[in-house]
Order: structure tokens, then sequence, then C-alpha cells
């Protein structure tokens, strides 16, 4: 397997997808592949993660998948089982990091603190989720929390309460290898089958991503 986490921070963005029903998958992938994002992260809020995963490897290989919400290694080894190429939590729980090693998983554990950050870069981590991005405090507190860890090479992707409106306060900082959105496909989108939408978003995630990119170089 290529480096997942290369490919991310590539793209700048990866859609966080909660969805109810698995057979809404491959219209779903279809939808984001359309607007050139071409990775997933399918959460395991809702019971039918796993399915969704398993078929997407299955029937659109071509899209890079991941675990969302692993919270225990329960959800940790049924999204290795169905396919996923690299999980991602909202909390730094130090066993399941050490789990998703030994099982040969990319995994970006969920930091909000230096003392977060600081277990996690201990164990190997050098891509960590930056959450609830929002209420944390925004860019300025990730930069003074990280600031302490450059050297190392750590890089972040800030979720919670991203849109494509704020995108560009994180992806200008040399820290953020790409942020993490619910706005790109969201759960009531999915069910009411508004696919041309979803497309419509992560094309403008895309460009918005690479425009920003441009701009700083």
């Amino acid at each position: 397997m290529s480096d997942p986490f290369s490919a991310i921070a590539a793209l700048g963005v990866v859609p966080v997808i909660a969805i109810d029903d698995p057979r809404d998958a491959t219209a779903l992938a279809d939808a984001l592949l359309e607007g050139g994002l071409g990775v997933a992260e399918i959460t395991f809020r809702t019971s039918a993660a796993a399915e969704t995963l398993a078929i997407l490897k299955e029937a659109r290989p071509e899209l890079l998948i991941g675990a969302g919400t692993v919270l225990d290694a329960v959800s940790l080894d049924a999204a290795i089982a169905a396919g996923a190429q690299f999980g991602l939590a909202p909390g730094f729980d130090p066993e399941i990091v050490e789990r998703a090693r030994n099982r040969g998983l990319p995994f970006a554990p969920g930091v909000m603190t230096p003392s977060e950050l600081g277990g996690a870069v201990s164990r190997g981590v050098r891509l960590a989720k930056y959450f609830p991005a929002g209420v944390a405090g925004g860019p300025r507190a990730l930069d003074a929390i990280a600031a302490p860890f450059a050297h190392l090479g750590v890089r972040f992707v800030p979720t919670g309460g991203v849109s494509l409106d704020t995108m560009g306060e994180w992806l200008k900082m040399k820290s953020v290898a790409a942020v993490g959105g619910t706005w790109i496909a969201r759960a009531e989108d999915i069910r009411e089958r508004r696919f041309a939408d979803i497309a419509a978003k992560a094309r403008a995630a895309v460009a918005r991503a690479a425009d920003i990119r441009a701009s700083a170089r």
C-alpha cells in the first residue's frame, strides 16, 4: 500500500462521512470521484460503517478509504477486515495506536493538548487529528501546541467546525496536512440522495484547497 497520508496531504481535504445505509455507498463514491475527491473517511458513528467500507473496497477500488471515529479494538479490527487503508480517531488512546501499528494500519489519533500530542509522538505518531478544531482555539492554538514538536515533522488534520469558508485559515499553516469536514457529504444529503450536490461540494473543496496551497508557495 502506498502511503495514504501522503495522498491525503496532496488533496488537502478529507470528507468525514456518517452513512446510514450501505446501499448508498457506491453512489456516494461516484459523487466524490466526480468532484475530484478520491478519498473518504467513513466514521464508525453508524452501524453501516464496516459494510460500507467493504462495498467501497470491492466496487470502487480507486477511492482511498479510511475509517473514522475508531474508538476501540472491535472497531479497529472491523475496519481493517473491511479494507480500510487508514484510520483516525477523535481522541488519543495509546492502546489503539499500538494496535493499529501492530496491524499495519496508518493511524492518526486525535489530540487537543500538548500532553496528548506528546503521548502520541512518543508512540511514533507523525500525523494527528486536531479535534475539535473550532472550539479548541482555532489555528492560533494549534500553532502554539505544534511549535515544540515541529522539528519532529508532526502534521495535523484539523477537524470539527472546519468549512469551505474557513479551510484557508488552516491550510496556510505548514503543520497542517489537510482538513477534515462533514460539510461535503452530510448524512442528510446522502439519505436524500443529493449526490449532485455532494459532487459539487467535493469539487469546490478540492479547488479551494489547490488555490490555497498555490497562493502559499
